[in-house]
């Protein structure tokens, strides 16, 4: 039931565009806001992979701070 002020849910747009028009999760290369976006997935799928590693029994920091005697 849409109102004047409403409209369903239906008649989003499918992908959200920046003001150009484009696609604001396309992957670009060189140096575009969406390089941030990138970064920062992949920062996050690194911290998670480490982790994963560590908890695994692999871990190097562990082993470097035992070397160093902390």
């Amino acid at each position: 039931m849409a109102t004047q002020g409403t409209r369903p849910s239906t008649d989003l747009p499918p992908v959200a565009t920046e003001y150009n028009g484009r696609d604001r999760n396309e992957f670009l290369f060189g140096w575009t806001p969406q390089a941030e976006i990138w970064n920062g997935r992949l920062a996050a799928i690194g911290f998670l992979a480490y982790l994963l590693w560590d908890l695994a029994g692999y871990s190097v920091l562990r082993d470097v701070l035992r070397i160093v005697g902390y």
